[in-house]
């Protein structure tokens, strides 16, 4: 019986036949589900030593830093694997988010040789890389005698290499001339509808197809849907209120952070556009944002939908499929759908968050790291998250088209696959990178707070934000 699993699962790695057809005559074999996906893997690893040294740096021992979350949950869950390959040794830190980016600051800015690779967001490396902290991985991508033929680098979607590339120049286009590769796509998350479905079948509604209609909808919600609240987005003075839900529709109105003025920065947060767009922000959380939406972030946003406070959030379309799940009350209950703010556009613009692995510049083993790096974020890895983990949402294209993960997928989360198709091609970061991304960005949220607690007229705010940005960016010499 196991010589015949052998076999089946060599003919997956020929793709002779089908994972799923496999594992289907694997369970006729007597063999359970979980013996069976560990053939399957084992032999995906064995297929990936037979064109490249993996054993190169075997006995080595590397160290990384992680935030706690699902991808790593995937990573470790997969890691004999790894090291079965490698006859390398891997250990690791993993810390809450609320502590994680202190834990990264304090150990590349002392210049701490504890680690070789960690996670880290794109915006981080626009401080990490200029500072000396990251190593430019395209010396490693672009060199054969490092990297494995079948890594297919041009396999992770385009707007996610682009987005975590950058020259280190102020308001220089992500992914344009010079830029450096800082960082590794490893999983991300596109800004998005979640919505309470049984809610809003109730009240006779269909998903928010803009701005206005979101207002209006979730101000239904609010009158008529049993003390939930209409709207979930996140508020707390901090850089991550800016980036989901807002930039996207920020973005889709046609409005930017900054723009280039005689070659220097200036914000572009008080034109007559922006002005606009956050009067109708501002008037969707006084009307239908929960009361103490100035201390709301991921969390607060996704438990309050899992939980049945709120009809619906725009946010991050993970938050959504996590809250799908679990022991949260509105497990199976939520549906999604993509988002264009903008009345008048054509297609949804989402900002995207991006997971990703970074590379000190302090290890002395980046050869050995290197080798890490490209397995974590290589097709055999993301197709294991995909089928079997919450490693969502993928990097490579490949994994997207792979049949089992859009089965799964589409069983239990219906609109998902819909919505990401819809919001894919305009997802991208749509800040402009420049190195005082995080005081800027908290001062807007701060900004913002104002506005919704009625302490500044929304206009008046604007201009002050933007004073105090350009003031800034002047002592900057940006």
């Amino acid at each position: 019986m196991h010589e015949k699993a052998k076999d089946l699962a060599g003919a997956v790695v020929r793709r002779q036949i089908g994972r799923r057809d496999a594992l289907r005559r694997m369970g006729e074999l007597g063999l359970g589900v979980g013996a069976a996906a560990f053939l399957l893997n084992r032999a995906s690893t064995r297929a990936l030593a037979a064109d490249f040294d993996w054993q190169k740096h075997k006995g080595t021992a590397i160290k990384l830093l992680l935030n706690k979350h699902p991808y790593t949950d995937a990573m470790i869950a997969n890691l004999d694997n790894f090291k079965a390959l490698t006859g390398m040794e891997v250990s690791y830190d993993v810390f809450p988010e609320d502590v994680y980016f202190d834990k990264v600051t304090a150990a590349l800015s002392s210049g701490s040789r504890a680690y070789d690779a960690f996670m880290t967001g794109a915006y981080q490396t626009w401080q990490y890389g200029p500072a000396g902290w990251l190593v430019d991985l395209n010396a490693f991508i672009q060199d054969p005698a490092r990297t494995n033929p079948g890594y297919d680098w041009d396999d992770v979607l385009p707007n996610l290499r682009a987005s975590t590339a950058w020259s280190g120049v102020p308001g220089a286009e992500l992914g344009g001339a010079g830029a450096k590769q800082w960082c590794i796509p490893w999983g991300f998350e596109l800004n998005s509808v979640a919505y309470n479905r049984p809610v809003f079948d109730k009240l006779g509604m269909t998903p928010p197809e803009n701005l206005p209609d979101m207002i209006e909808k979730a101000a239904r919600i609010t009158r008529e849907a049993d003390g939930m609240y209409g709207v979930g987005v996140r508020g707390s003075r901090s850089w991550a209120t800016i980036h989901p839900g807002f930039l996207s529709g920020y973005a889709n109105y046609g409005e930017t952070d900054f723009v280039m003025e005689g070659g220097k920065l200036m914000a572009a947060m008080n034109t007559e556009g922006s002005k606009a767009f956050h009067r109708l922000w501002v008037q969707m959380i006084q009307e239908s944002g929960p009361k103490d939406w100035s201390t709301y972030t991921w969390y607060q946003v996704g438990t309050d939908l899992g939980a049945g406070a709120s009809g619906m959030i725009f946010d991050a379309d993970i938050l959504g499929y996590f809250m799908n799940g679990g022991d949260n009350a509105q497990a199976g209950n939520l549906a999604y759908a993509a988002f264009a703010a903008n009345p008048e556009a054509e297609a949804p613009t989402p900002n995207v968050w991006i997971w990703s692995l970074g590379m000190s510049a302090f290890s002395e083993r980046k050869d050995a790291a290197w080798t890490f790096m490209q397995w974590a974020s290589g097709a055999e890895h993301g197709l294991f998250g995909a089928q079997k983990m919450d490693f969502v949402n993928p990097v490579r294209q490949s994994v997207w088209d792979d049949a089992a993960f859009q089965k799964r997928i589409a069983a239990s989360y219906p609109g998902y696959l819909e919505q990401y198709r819809a919001s894919a091609p305009g997802s991208k970061i749509y800040f402009t990178p420049q190195p005082l991304f995080f005081n800027l960005t908290t001062e807007w949220a701060a900004s913002l707070q104002k506005m919704v607690a009625k302490e500044v007229p929304v206009d008046e705010g604007l201009d002050q934000l933007a004073e105090s940005v350009n003031r800034q960016l002047r002592q900057a010499g940006l």
